[in-house]
C-alpha cells in the first residue's frame, strides 16, 4: 500500500514538474505530450487500483501538502496533455470561423441574387440585409468599422424608414447591388489566405 502511495505521490510531483517545464518552454511540445500522456496513463491505472483506499485524489494531495495544482488540473480535471487541449480548441475555433465565413458568403450571394431577380420590396430586401449584417458581426476577424458592416447598417436604417410594401427605385436597387458587390469583394480580400 505504501509503495502505491509513493507511486501516486511521484506521479503527481512528476506531472507538476512537467507542466512547469512545458510552460517555461524547457521541453518541446512533442516531448511534453509523450511524457504527459505516459503520466496520465500511469495515474489512471494507479488511481483505479487505489480507488477504495484513496477515494479522493484531491484529499490525498491536501493531506500530503503537495502544492501541485497544475498536476491536479492535468491529471484529474483535464485528463489530456495541454497540447491536445490547445489543438482541440484551435480546431473548434477554426471550424466555427469557417462556418461563419460560409454563412456570410451565402448571405452576400442571396442578397445580390434577389436584387437581380427584381425582388426590391422592402419586406423582401430588409430580412436579407439583416441576416447578412448579423453574420458579418459574428465574424471576429473583421474590424468593427469594416466597409460591409457599415454599408449594411446604413441600408438597414434606410429601409427601416420605408414601408414594408414600398419598393426600391431602379437607382436604389443598382446602388444597393453595387454596395453589396464592393462589400463582398472587400470581405473576400479581408479573409486570411491559407497558410497565414
Amino acid at each position: 500500500m505504501y509503495d502505491s502511495f509513493a507511486d501516486l505521490f511521484a506521479i503527481i510531483k512528476a506531472t507538476e514538474k512537467l507542466e512547469k517545464a512545458y510552460v517555461r518552454d524547457i521541453i518541446s511540445p512533442k516531448e511534453y505530450e509523450t511524457e504527459c500522456q505516459k503520466l496520465i496513463t500511469h495515474f489512471k491505472t494507479l488511481s483505479s487500483t487505489l480507488k477504495d483506499i484513496v477515494p479522493s485524489i484531491e484529499r490525498f494531495h491536501d493531506t500530503h501538502k503537495m502544492d501541485c495544482q497544475a498536476a491536479l488540473n492535468r491529471l484529474v480535471t483535464s485528463g489530456v496533455p495541454a497540447t491536445v487541449e490547445h489543438r482541440v480548441a484551435a480546431a473548434i475555433s477554426g471550424t466555427t470561423s469557417a462556418a461563419i465565413v460560409a454563412e456570410c458568403v451565402q448571405n452576400f450571394i442571396t442578397a445580390m441574387d434577389s436584387l437581380k431577380l427584381n425582388m426590391v420590396a422592402v419586406d423582401q430586401v430588409h430580412p436579407l440585409l439583416s441576416d447578412l449584417s448579423a453574420s458579418l458581426n459574428k465574424l471576429t476577424i473583421l474590424p468593427p468599422d469594416f466597409e460591409g458592416k457599415t454599408k449594411m447598417r446604413e441600408w438597414i436604417i434606410r429601409l427601416s424608414k420605408m414601408g414594408a410594401a414600398d419598393e426600391l427605385t431602379e437607382q436604389q436597387a443598382r446602388q444597393l447591388h453595387f454596395d453589396l458587390e464592393s462589400s463582398y469583394n472587400s470581405f473576400m480580400a479581408a479573409l486570411p489566405t491559407a497558410g497565414t
